[in-house]
């Protein structure tokens, strides 16, 4: 079986970076346990659906950071060193994220 290229890799971030990633993480994560006690109390749909709406926005206010930070450093460091592929690897992941 053929390991994933993607596996190999590894992002070194600094500590202000890791904070600031696992701060809106933890957060979110907290939204997502608030949603759960709130199906848990049979609250009103409405009242859980704007939850849910507010814990994928904070997503994807997530991914857009982590993704602008990985096109200022992985992918502009790479293609400085001539490393074009990591290009391609970007569409890919644009791809996915707008499916």
């Amino acid at each position: 079986m053929e390991k994933c290229p993607h596996c190999e890799k590894k992002k070194e971030r600094t500590p202000e970076e890791y904070k600031k990633l696992i701060n809106r993480l933890n957060r979110i994560s907290g939204q997502i346990n608030g949603i759960k006690k709130m199906v848990e109390e049979s609250a009103y749909c409405p009242d859980i659906l704007l939850q849910v709406a507010a814990a994928n926005a904070a997503l994807n206010s997530f991914s857009k950071e982590l993704l602008a930070e990985h096109i200022r450093t992985c992918v502009a460091d790479n293609i400085k060193n001539g490393n074009n592929e990591v290009i391609d690897e970007l569409v890919v992941t644009l791809q996915k994220l707008m499916k």
